[in-house]
């Protein structure tokens, strides 16, 4: 599967968006090396703390599944917002422990495209090392 259909795919998650306090919608979707897709989509609650992120959904969900970082290929990451969305913070440290420091990342918001990485977006991580030595 190529860039642009992942993408494509990831819209698709957005669609799904629980998204009523701030109506920005947010999809994801991670391509496993198998060709197994799993898709994610924000979920808001009134309560912001426990509102989840289409990232994190699409990387637990595949996580729960008994796939891995080695089996991840690629996440698409888009919104509808004006300009392209990198993921926010608690996401970023999500993928810096669950993807490998140069899967790409592909970000849309259906009118502009870019192409990155964690070791990009989170350039001095804490992760596992840090933890376990």
């Amino acid at each position: 599967m190529d860039r642009k259909a992942l993408i494509e795919e990831a819209f698709k998650a957005l669609e799904n968006s629980y998204s009523p306090y701030s109506n920005f919608k947010v999809g994801a979707c991670i391509l496993c090396r198998d060709g197994t897709l799993f898709y994610g989509t924000n979920i808001e609650n009134a309560s912001y703390p426990v509102t989840n992120c289409a990232e994190r959904s699409a990387v637990f969900a595949c996580y729960s599944r008994g796939y891995r970082e080695k089996d991840i290929e690629a996440i698409a990451i888009v919104s509808n917002g004006a300009r392209i969305s990198a993921p926010c913070g608690a996401c970023r440290q999500v993928l810096c422990e669950l993807l490998e420091p140069l899967t790409p990342i592909y970000l849309s918001n259906g009118t502009e495209e870019m192409e990155t990485n964690i070791q990009r977006l989170l350039p001095m991580q804490f992760n596992r090392k840090d933890v376990l030595g």
